[in-house]
């Protein structure tokens, strides 16, 4: 009897059961926020300000980096997609950083000691704040992670992504913001 094939996406879905629970996940509780809670930043309007501490507790503001282009990667220790993008982050970033790129890790709703190990455990030359209580994820719109945010040299949203991105999407986005 012959075997049926079946599609690439069904293959990578039965096979990524972790994946597939993080996005039912996400669902579910997207549902279940209020409206407000869902607000994203708007691509072409200015990104909301922050100020958290860094994982060597200095405070880190988007004022500061105005002027720079800047890749927000929220992230948490447990999130599969963020531990298998953090290489590839790690490398654009030692990549661009001629160019001004600043690139900062937003640790979701976890202590400074598990930001710093996940630094250091990929070898990441680029700092994280940590969003202890989730306040820069809701105004950013963290429903679920990662989440990737470009803006631009002046303040401005170019890019905004629920969800993993590979390599070449995540380049690609960084040249937008050079």
């Amino acid at each position: 009897m012959p075997t049926q094939r079946r599609s690439g996406f069904r293959r990578s879905f039965e096979e990524a059961p972790i994946k597939r629970f993080a996005l039912v996940l996400a669902l579910v509780l997207a549902s279940a926020l209020p409206r407000a809670a869902l607000a994203v930043p708007k691509v072409g309007q200015p990104a909301p300000a922050f100020s958290l501490p860094n994982v060597d507790g200095r405070t880190v503001t988007l004022a500061a980096l105005k002027g720079k282009p800047l890749y927000l990667n929220f992230f948490a220790t447990w999130c599969v997609p963020c531990n298998e993008e953090a290489p590839v982050i790690g490398k654009l970033s030692e990549k661009y950083r001629a160019r001004g790129l600043t690139v900062l890790g937003v640790n979701e709703l976890e202590d400074p000691a598990k930001a710093k190990e996940f630094l250091s455990k990929y070898h990441l030359a680029y700092s994280a704040v940590v969003d202890g209580d989730g306040t820069m994820g809701k105004d950013y719109g963290a429903i679920g992670l990662p989440v990737h945010i470009f803006i631009d040299r002046s303040g401005i949203v170019k890019t905004y992504r629920l969800g993993e991105m590979d390599g070449n999407e995540i380049e690609s986005a960084i040249k937008g913001i050079l």
